[in-house]
């Protein structure tokens, strides 16, 4: 499995909202989504990403204390990858209303589709958004390696209408609210920003760094694949070097230039990350997960494991079960 695939999978929808949305101008709204908006129904859930996808029309885009605008329309995908606060209009100079006085509470806690609908009734801006839930700590190389906020021009082609038809299809299914409706909508929402990742990742600038320009370097992306594929192997650069035929000091300098941290420092973080996704979703030992982690000793993790998150594992399994408790 190639890195972005994996780190992919941890994308995981607890479950979805669907808004239809639909501006008329002149307007101008300001959104700012949060976990604690959606909390009740992502119990365990740490990160947020929300999208917008425009449907007809086009808009203004400008994030709270920036002075960059962006300008997207019809077929433009726009992800908010930090729950930042943002502002959408025809005439951004217009004071915005807030979007959460438009939406219906008994609707969201329905989990019913969202139907917005505001502005002077001149020219129609039609949105369909929704969020995605997934674990900071396993997201975090792809998080890390994207702007605050990015447009995805999808424009047309087969790609294209995938997304179309998986944001479509999630309107229909929100419309619906048939049995098994919420797996559905994770699903498709998973679908819709795994497309959308390998679109972005496509179509970076050949000088490009970071994580999602290391995987297409033929020996990073190499080596990611190969620690991603087998993160409790005992590696060394040197055994990754002499999988991917190159020398060990070029391989650890074009690692680190291109992802921004060396192979193992990027391993001991990868193994924690996946250590914590499993303390989190069951009662397996301590020092079971340790092993499956690739490390010698618990005491080892232990403290590799308070040094990434601040508290030792057990305590933060409790910690992080209590608070989904004490979300639901």
């Amino acid at each position: 499995m190639d890195a972005l695939s994996d780190v992919l999978k941890s994308v995981h929808l607890e479950g979805a909202v669907y808004i239809n949305a639909e501006f008329t101008a002149p307007w101008c709204v300001s959104a700012k989504f949060g976990l604690g908006s959606v909390r009740a129904r992502l119990a365990g859930a740490d990160q947020i990403v929300f999208f917008h996808y425009l449907t007809e029309g086009s808009c203004k885009v400008r994030l709270d204390g920036s002075v960059d605008t962006m300008h997207v329309s019809a077929g433009d995908l726009v992800l908010f990858l930090n729950e930042d606060g943002h502002v959408l209009g025809s005439d951004l100079q217009l004071v915005p209303v807030e979007t959460a006085r438009l939406i219906d509470a008994e609707a969201a806690a329905a989990g019913n589709l969202i139907q917005l609908r505001h502005g002077g009734g001149g020219v129609a801006t039609r949105f369909v958004c929704g969020y995605i839930a997934c674990s900071r700590s396993l997201c975090r190389p792809l998080l890390e390696a994207l702007p605050r906020v990015l447009r995805i021009p999808l424009g047309e082609g087969s790609a294209s209408a995938l997304v179309r038809e998986l944001l479509r299809a999630g309107v229909s299914e929100s419309l619906s609210s048939r049995p098994g409706a919420e797996s559905v909508l994770a699903k498709l929402s998973e679908l819709m920003f795994a497309e959308a990742m390998r679109r972005y990742v496509e179509d970076l600038p050949p000088e490009g760094r970071g994580w999602l320009a290391g995987l297409r370097d033929p020996y990073v992306g190499q080596t990611l694949a190969l620690l991603h594929g087998n993160p409790a192997r005992a590696w060394t650069v040197d055994a990754l070097a002499r999988k991917v035929a190159l020398s060990r000091s070029a391989l650890a300098e074009r690692f680190t230039a291109l992802v921004g941290e060396p192979p193992m420092k990027y391993l001991k973080r990868w193994r924690l990350a996946l250590a914590a996704q499993t303390l989190l979703a069951g009662s397996e030992s301590i020092g079971s997960v340790a092993e499956d982690s690739g490390y010698e000793s618990e005491a080892a993790f232990n403290r590799a494991f308070k040094s990434e998150f601040g508290f030792p594992p057990a305590t933060w399994r409790k910690l992080s079960v209590r608070a989904g408790a004490e979300a639901c």
